[in-house]
């Protein structure tokens, strides 16, 4: 088991090395924006769930999740350069949600971590990588918790009138079942630095 945040981030740091260009470049400026970034969203996306839920109980939070959501990824997105999404290895929004294969790999990583007794909170990944066309691209991952704000339309026991419209909204959802503490899924940002100067994440 492991006991302190750093030894996760010390072993996903090794994992991370077996596929690290070997100049080894120093990454920590675009680790510290990717974070201030997911802290962005998560520190508005939360509230307005919280909000949701006292003023227009679970359904409301479901559209909260399903409008609020992509437009918070997309404007900061379009604010600081990045390529900004949340990803599930059981997603619930097919259209945004579905990972691909690089963040499929790095989920695996986060629930074999967390089946180890790894706190979902402490759980992150990045890697800079080198594309087929030359360039490279920064990706960096972030564990997203189950807390228990999130049981109501996630956990294993939902109300009737939450069944009802997550399947009349998503009538594929596999975000179903979770556990209070369970990974599930990760906020996942992308940058280009042969793109161009970043622009303001602030």
């Amino acid at each position: 088991m492991y006991k302190t945040g750093k030894s996760i981030v010390l072993l996903l740091f090794l994992l991370s090395c077996q596929n690290t260009p070997a100049h080894h470049p120093d990454t920590r400026a675009q680790v510290n924006e990717a974070r201030g970034l997911v802290k962005q969203f998560a520190g508005t996306l939360k509230p307005m769930l919280v909000e949701h839920l006292k003023k227009d109980g679970p359904t409301g939070a479901i559209r909260v999740c399903r409008e609020a959501a992509p437009r918070i990824a997309r404007e900061l997105s379009e604010r600081s350069g990045w390529i900004v999404k949340r990803v599930s290895h059981r997603a619930r929004n097919k259209d945004t949600a579905v990972p691909d294969a690089w963040e499929t790999k790095v989920l695996q990583k986060f629930l074999a971590l967390r089946e180890k007794g790894a706190d979902a909170d402490t759980l992150e990944y990045h890697e800079m990588i080198r594309l087929a066309d030359g360039t490279e691209e920064f990706r960096y991952m972030k564990a997203q918790k189950t807390l228990k704000l999130c049981l109501t339309c996630h956990g294993k026991n939902v109300s009737p009138d939450v069944l009802q419209s997550l399947n009349t909204l998503y009538p594929e959802d596999a975000a179903r079942g979770f556990e209070l503490g369970d990974v599930r899924g990760a906020f996942s940002l992308t940058f280009k630095p042969d793109d161009g100067p970043k622009r303001d994440s602030n």
